[in-house]
């Protein structure tokens, strides 16, 4: 697990050996444990020798007994000391040990020196097992890329690995298959379970035409699918790479430690140095040097930082792996940290509180025959991935029509404009025709329905009116973030209207709604409130939000049927596409946050008190070893704790 770099920094685990993972069969004992377990064993009944007094149990053979026990459990740490020592990494805990515990021996000590030692590393070993128990939700998510793909072709199956699969491939997948790459369902539907993209466990029922991602299981039948993504661009592998990168990122507390682990360690080590020397100055014939040194290996002993370098990295990736578990992915431990300062929430409206989803409810047109209107808007609008542009494409039909768009032009925060045969088509937002300068019915604003309105041939021609229907947990979710006592303020701003943003806000409760935003007045409204000394968290799912995820303190992006450029910027991903994971994100970040500190302030009261019992002689070395590796185990359960929370 340590890597001779981590050592220096204090933040290592022995490497006692390669084999320290838990077995698959239950029943197994690790091979890790064995040579500890024999140790120990060896280790009473030296004790026991010696308490008895047996004859044959006298000077030197106690010497030789504890030394083969010593050598057994601790020849890979003294070897990893010396390593170490050569490439001049002085002050780490693998020195710090075997100073320790040779010095017990060299004192005569021999029960106390093998007794640290392999509490030492049963402590590492503990802490090893800790670790795999948080790695395991992100293991498994790491494992589900399919390595083979049945491929389609002229009526033909070939099986390949999805890195070759080219884009518009048809892949053929079976019941109880994982889907390998992002495409387009062709067969007439699908009964797909989508727990490994989004910790769901409810089957979704996707329809032909619909959209499939890779990491999805097939529960029912053989589908096919064509292929959408390349292997590498496909939203699971964005995710697991995500993931993977998550790890590196270290937080500002956990860096602290890092840092003062740097620091800590050589003052204790010269301190306990002094512990030797400077009393002979003071007590002159009095003193003892056997009895200072003692008390300068039990000083060396507690003084191991074990417990904060260990416990406070794993209580990060435990926050890490229980947000994954929960379909959130944090793309490092220093976001878990930000989240906790967040005062403010501000979201995206489309996509984000609701579902995206529009239909057509009314067309209403001025001067042109409303069949012609719907088919100029429908054939403009297919050249958009818009969910508004998609619903008028779906409700027109236009696959049989003879007209092309030409000269098109997506002007962002406003529409579409192209040329359509004789006809030049405008159509988006009223500040679409406004900035066109193309007069029209200004009442229609006043509607509580998102409105698309269309001018041809520079003349006002109409509207249509689209519906979008709010995510089942969107009212959950702003409850629950007024319940959380550090945020003051959620704020909604939305491209659409204001009739529109309003009637949303009053009905979920938000504190503040603005609506008729470009993305860079959005980004300036972000602006505003960051002026005011606020922390940020800024939620989207569009392609025109990710200049405002990118500015805020914690930019978070619904990565389900979010734009890839959202979830690229973002740093906290929700899979889910549920606005109450917003919820569920912050307080992961809090219960990580308080469970790290908690570790911090019980390490460092801990230590403090039994080194200066250490420096008095008032503690012994069994004291001091209960201090050291007690306390790191204590700290590493207290972090793992998070794998087992329940969230609302």
């Amino acid at each position: 697990m340590s890597k001779d770099n981590e050592c220096q920094d204090g933040a290592c685990a022995i490497d006692y050996t390669k084999d320290t993972t838990v077995s698959k069969n239950t029943l197994a004992i690790n091979k890790a444990y064995i040579i500890p377990i024999i140790s120990l064993l060896f280790l009473v009944l030296g004790i026991g020798l010696d308490f008895f007094e047996v004859p044959f149990f006298k000077a030197p053979f106690p010497l030789i007994w504890f030394g083969v026990i010593y050598m057994l459990i601790g020849g890979p740490v003294l070897l990893k000391a010396v390593k170490l020592i050569v490439k001049g990494a002085i002050y780490n805990e693998f020195v710090l040990m075997s100073v320790a515990t040779l010095g017990a021996f060299l004192i005569g000590s021999y029960e106390e020196g093998v007794a640290v030692m392999l509490f030492y590393v049963v402590g590492e070993l503990f802490q090893e097992s800790a670790v795999n128990k948080a790695k395991r939700s992100i293991e498994a998510l790491l494992k589900v890329q399919v390595e083979e793909v049945t491929i389609i072709e002229n009526e033909l199956t070939f099986v390949k690995h999805p890195k070759d699969v080219k884009i518009g491939q048809i892949i053929r997948v079976k019941a109880g298959e994982k889907i390998a790459l992002d495409g387009e369902l062709i067969s007439n539907d699908a009964i797909l379970n989508t727990a490994a993209l989004t910790g769901e466990s409810v089957p979704k029922n996707s329809k032909k035409g619909e959209q499939v991602l890779a990491g999805m299981v097939n529960l029912t039948k053989v589908i096919e699918i064509k292929v959408t993504s390349k292997f590498e661009d496909t939203k699971l592998s964005k995710i697991l790479k995500l993931v993977q990168e998550a790890v590196g990122k270290k937080a500002k507390t956990q860096l602290l430690i890092s840092r003062l682990a740097k620091i800590y360690t050589p003052i204790v080590f010269w301190l306990a140095i002094a512990l030797v020397i400077v009393p002979y100055f003071f007590l002159g014939d009095n003193y003892i040097f056997q009895v200072w040194l003692q008390r300068a290996l039990i000083f060396l002993v507690i003084s191991c930082p074990c417990a904060l370098v260990i416990s406070i990295p794993l209580g990060y990736f435990g926050g890490i792996g229980a947000a994954s578990q929960n379909g959130i992915l944090f793309k490092g431990s220093n976001y878990l940290d930000l989240i906790t300062k967040v005062d403010t929430v501000v979201m995206d409206k489309t996509g984000t509180l609701t579902k995206g989803v529009f239909e057509v409810q009314e067309i209403v047109t001025s001067n042109i025959d409303k069949n012609l209107l719907l088919e100029l808007v429908a054939v403009l609008e297919s050249n958009s991935t818009h969910p508004i542009a998609q619903a008028i494409v779906n409700y027109v039909k236009i696959d049989n029509s003879k007209l092309k768009a030409t000269a098109i032009e997506e002007i962002s925060g406003y529409g579409m404009k192209g040329q359509i045969g004789e006809y030049e088509v405008l159509a988006g937002n009223s500040k679409l025709l406004q900035k066109f300068k193309i007069p029209f019915d200004e009442t229609i604003n006043s509607n509580d329905k998102t409105i698309v309105v269309v001018a041809i041939n520079q003349q006002y021609a109409g509207y249509i009116t689209i519906s979008d229907t709010l995510k089942e947990d969107a009212q959950k979710a702003i409850t629950n973030l007024h319940k959380i006592p550090k945020i003051i303020e959620v704020v909604m701003l939305s491209g659409d209207k204001q009739a529109v943003v309003d009637t949303i806000a009053n009905k979920l409760g938000i504190d503040k709604a603005i609506g008729d935003l470009l993305p860079e007045d959005k980004i300036s409204e972000v602006e505003k409130l960051k002026a005011m000394g606020r922390t940020i968290a800024f939620i989207g799912d569009g392609i025109n939000d990710a200049p405002v995820i990118t500015i805020a303190d914690v930019g978070m992006a619904m990565g389900g049927l979010g734009s890839d450029a959202a979830i690229e910027t973002a740093d906290v991903v929700i899979q889910t596409d549920q606005p109450s994971k917003i919820v569920t994100a912050i307080q992961i970040g809090n219960a990580t946050n308080k469970i790290i500190w908690q570790n911090i302030w019980l390490a460092l009261s801990v230590k403090i008190l039994v080194l200066i019992l250490g420096a008095w002689g008032m503690a012994t070395m069994w004291e001091a070893v209960i201090a050291d590796v007690g306390v790191a185990l204590l700290a590493i359960l207290n972090a793992v704790r998070i794998q087992k929370m329940k969230w609302n």
